[in-house]
């Protein structure tokens, strides 16, 4: 059974996640109007994923004998200057949810809720592999500077990230 605010922390890391997939999802929408095919795929594959994050979370809420509450979601941006300036931001919000993930897993710790300490590590360990990609693309695309070939290459490249990942999603 869970404690209400072990509960609550849950559910703020739940309406996290729908809005990590909303980022996404808006991401993807921009990258796909502007010609950016590959990095749109890898932005709806990454919407997903965070969709499934969430879910995975709802569930362990509901079958602790916790209630999953679903709230209103903060709109994301739309648009951004550039597709650097948009993996910039694709990182500080990364950086945000490790921040909160570590912040539930010190509660549920000082709390002494080690099933759900336990449950949160997947979370630990999906959040340095989130970070650690969008600091390798943040880093290719500093390399890339303003050469179109370049984005070019880039985008062809993140698209197949985009399929590895899906096929890897499928097995």
């Amino acid at each position: 059974m869970l404690s209400k605010n072990i509960e609550t922390a849950l559910n703020n890391q739940i309406r996290i996640e729908a809005e990590s997939s909303q980022i996404y999802l808006s991401m993807a929408c921009w990258a796909e109007a502007h010609g950016l095919e590959g990095i749109a795929q890898f932005m709806y594959a990454q919407s997903d994923e965070e969709r499934a994050h969430m879910l995975k979370l709802i569930k362990y809420v509901n079958e602790r004998g916790g209630h999953t509450q679903i709230t209103d979601l903060k709109a994301p941006i739309s648009s951004y200057e550039t597709f650097q300036n948009m993996f910039e931001e694709l990182y500080k919000h990364e950086i945000f949810v490790s921040n909160s993930i570590n912040e539930l897993v010190h509660i549920t710790f000082s709390e002494k809720d080690y099933a759900t300490h336990n449950f949160l590590q997947w979370y630990v360990a999906e959040q340095i592999e989130e970070e650690a990609t969008a600091k390798s693309i943040l880093d290719k695309i500093n390399l890339i500077g303003d050469d179109k070939g370049g984005l070019y290459l880039f985008d062809r490249d993140i698209q197949q990230v985009a399929v590895a990942n899906a096929t890897k999603a499928t097995i």
